[in-house]
């Protein structure tokens, strides 16, 4: 997952062409464990086998099927193997800007025939024939695995986040919550799975101190990210794009077309914080603004009193709301993103 920090590719959201791992059918990822970083991954389509070794001989072995979700630790020697009918795909977060990981092959490959020989209580030379190739991630399997009974039961480090009724369901969208509220494996990430329909949008709102790494599973949408010099980024995401929005910066996201989207969000906070622009004025300014917003040097007032309205002070803080209006969701050209300085806020 990626923080925060003056490394970051944009200032503001980062669009690319990348996807998670895919896994083709009779294939499988090498046994290797990352070095300094958390795992959390989400099955997009295709069936497959994870097994685990951890901390203290912990052995996890069991199946994941698409829109579910598995948990590696830091550390954890782990192997991903396909065992469905067709390619796998599965979206990878790492806790970290920049994951290491060791593989099992080039570690045993890198210890001399005598330590492997005390190691296994075996003569040394029983592995003078031992070859060392590279390790290659993904291999060819030469022999298939049968799932097992044990394979197909609950697993701490297995979420069905899909399956999970969704915790945020509004009249134009949904999102389904991997964090540790729900999952008490997950300790520095977390992933919402949000869908909103065509006549929907993810309201302007920011994470105080949450950066947020999205991908597109389905449809197409447009991202508006604001900088502190007051630029404004805009992005055309379709599927297989993955953004990334630094903490705090204010954003939101628009459908484009008519069949909606579906994003995975990873956030590097078991539980992400979320503050959203306030329909009602009482929740941040006093009574009588004027009082305490001054013009520097003028002493007149810099914002507006508007009068009390009790809808406004009834309506319910939402994720999603409608999208009444369509003009400012128009397509940029394809392949594009345009920067621009926004209005600067005016004052009475």
């Amino acid at each position: 997952m990626c923080r925060s920090s003056t490394r970051r590719r944009s200032r503001s959201c980062a669009a690319s062409r990348r996807s998670g791992s895919c896994c083709v059918r009779g294939a499988m990822r090498e046994p290797q464990w990352n070095v300094d970083a958390n795992q959390l991954a989400y099955v997009v389509r295709g069936q497959v086998l994870v097994a685990m070794l951890g901390d203290v001989d912990e052995f996890s072995s069991f199946i994941v099927e698409p829109g579910q979700m598995y948990h590696v630790p830091s550390g954890a020697v782990y192997h991903i193997e396909n065992v469905g009918d067709e390619t796998a795909e599965i979206v990878l977060a790492l806790r970290s800007e920049r994951p290491h990981h060791f593989s099992l092959r080039d570690s045993m490959s890198a210890m001399t025939d005598a330590v492997l020989g005390n190691t296994y209580d075996l003569p040394a030379s029983a592995f003078s024939a031992f070859a060392r190739p590279p390790a290659e991630q993904i291999v060819s399997r030469r022999s298939g695995t049968t799932p097992t009974v044990t394979d197909r039961l609950p697993n701490a480090h297995l979420f069905d986040v899909e399956g999970q009724n969704a915790p945020l369901s509004y009249a134009y969208g949904s999102a389904h919550l991997a964090r540790r509220q729900f999952w008490a494996a997950l300790d520095d990430i977390s992933m919402y799975s949000l869908r909103i329909a065509d006549d929907g949008m993810r309201e302007p709102h920011w994470h105080p101190v949450t950066a947020e790494m999205g991908y597109v599973v389905s449809g197409a949408a447009r991202m508006r990210v604001l900088a502190p010099d007051l630029t404004c980024d805009d992005y055309e995401l379709h599927p297989g794009d993955v953004y990334f929005v630094p903490r705090a910066y204010p954003h939101h996201i628009e459908v484009l077309g008519a069949e909606g989207f579906h994003f995975v969000i990873f956030f590097d906070r078991p539980t992400p914080g979320d503050i959203r622009l306030p329909r009602d004025r009482e929740r941040v300014l006093p009574r009588s603004p004027r009082r305490h917003v001054r013009h520097p040097g003028t002493g007149a007032a810099r914002v507006p009193v508007h009068p009390d309205r009790p809808a406004d002070r009834a309506a319910p803080q939402q994720m999603t709301v409608n999208r009444r209006s369509r003009g400012r969701a128009a397509a940029l050209t394809p392949g594009r993103r345009r920067r621009r300085r926004c209005r600067p806020p005016t004052h009475r």
